[in-house]
């Protein structure tokens, strides 16, 4: 019978890239990802039982999504066969899914991998479901888009899904000496020494990417001159080299969107105005929509500032209109300045509170009607209505203000805090307050 399970195909020449050469072949060789494959955790204890069922790996470029499908299939002996989310279609799953089923008479079983899973339609995803229910094939997906939003739910609901993050610098760290050292796939043969400063370097600077940092790796190695021992020593120099500028990893539509936008807010809430200028910066750099920038600002200074500091809004405000009038790249300098504002200001969420609980009771309690005296009585026939009747005009008292009920019942929304001028705005209402009361207990 076909060896299935010993085949070492394309990842094993000698001119793949090294990032692919050095693909872990087993669990214990895979890097990173304890969150989900360390000593314990499910996914560990599945495939180490050989109880795996259809997986959905979803997480950014070059953090083993590929690999640890391999790794699966080895683990498990099962066959591997791929096919791509950009380039096959219905006749290529059907004809996968034949091989599968031809297998399975043989007690064989198939993982059929799908990199960029998020690319097939509604229909190429329906036509896996029922081999995926019916196990002809245990799927494995791949994605770089969260699959909650990209993918056939029903496919989701027969499969697990697992989140791989970027990997950690002490991990790279781990694959490049592991390239360095190994004769047969890596650098080893060549003797290639890396100044621990350049590694460092190397491993901060491909973003949690191994794809990344392994084959820039192997360019400064090949692209470095031996030494008079015939060993090649890469250096700082080399490495700034062959990685070039950072690029930032960024999907205006997807994750990175979302959790840098998030990340940006969270750090004006939070008063950090050094982080909060670090996420506009990564937004603007990876060309990100200034309205989109501009209206979260807006929104924040009412949300998150408030009446602690009003002018804040005024501030966001004129920004997003600027920045309209100035454009790109000077409407930068507006946006900072915008950020640092909101970052700086004192933080009150008082409003945001308030129109919560109000609507809260709008949507949920009795309806409130208007009182008697709260109505229009401006027009004719609403005085024998009784509508208007007893309403008291506060400029025609002292301090505009006269104790008079708004509400049927006696009812608290708005609690200022003493944050920023919000202080004043506590301290006068409290003022009034006790006024009102002093005068529904003088009534009573």
């Amino acid at each position: 019978m076909e060896d299935f399970f010993q085949q070492k195909p394309a990842d094993t020449l000698s001119d793949a890239p090294l990032s692919t050469r050095m693909r872990p072949e087993s669990l214990e060789e895979y890097v990173g990802q304890t969150h989900i494959l360390g000593p314990g955790k499910l996914l560990r204890r599945a495939i180490e039982a050989d109880r795996i069922s259809s997986l959905i790996l979803f997480g950014p470029p070059g953090t083993g999504k590929t690999t640890l499908a391999k790794v699966i299939a080895g683990a498990t002996r099962s066959k591997f066969e791929s096919l791509s989310g950009v380039e096959s279609n219905v006749a290529d799953i059907r004809r996968v899914v034949a091989q599968a089923a031809q297998r399975r008479t043989n007690s064989v079983r198939t993982i059929l991998f799908i990199d960029e899973i998020h690319r097939f339609n509604k229909a190429q995803q329906d036509v896996l479901l029922p081999e995926v229910e019916s196990g002809v094939v245990r799927l494995i997906g791949a994605t770089t888009q969260n699959p909650f939003f990209s993918i056939n739910s029903a496919l989701i609901s027969r499969s697990q899904v697992f989140e791989l993050r970027p990997l950690e610098e002490a991990d790279l760290l781990v694959l490049i000496h592991r390239a360095l050292a190994d004769s047969d796939r890596g650098l080893g043969k060549q003797k290639t020494i890396i100044e621990p400063e350049a590694a460092a370097f190397l491993a901060k600077l491909a973003d949690g990417d191994a794809r990344k940092c392994l084959n820039a790796l192997e360019s400064a190695a090949l692209t470095t001159a031996p030494s008079e021992d015939g060993s090649v020593k890469i250096d700082l120099a080399a490495v700034q080299e062959s990685i070039q500028r950072k690029a930032v990893v960024y999907d205006g539509t997807g994750d990175a969107h979302y959790d840098t936008i998030s990340a940006f807010i969270k750090s004006i809430r939070g008063s950090d105005p050094d982080a909060a200028i670090y996420w506009l910066a990564k937004m603007l750099h990876a060309g990100e929509e200034v309205r989109f920038i501009t209206r979260r600002l807006v929104i924040c200074a009412s949300e998150d500032i408030g009446l602690a500091d009003s002018n804040a809004l005024v501030v966001a405000q004129a920004a997003a209109q600027a920045v309209e009038f100035i454009g790109l790249p000077e409407s930068n300098l507006l946006l900072a300045h915008a950020t640092l504002y909101l970052a700086t200001a004192p933080k009150s969420n008082s409003a945001t509170m308030a129109i919560g609980k109000a609507s809260a009771e709008v949507r949920e309690g009795r309806t409130l009607a208007v009182p008697e005296h709260l109505r229009d009585g401006h027009y004719k026939g609403s005085e024998r209505l009784g509508h208007g009747k007893g309403y008291l005009y506060s400029h025609d008292f002292a301090g505009s203000y006269v104790p008079q009920a708004y509400l049927p019942e006696g009812r608290r929304y708005f609690e200022p805090t003493e944050n920023g001028l919000e202080k004043r705005i506590k301290e006068r209402l409290e003022y009034w307050r006790a006024i009102f009361e002093e005068s529904q207990k003088a009534g009573s």
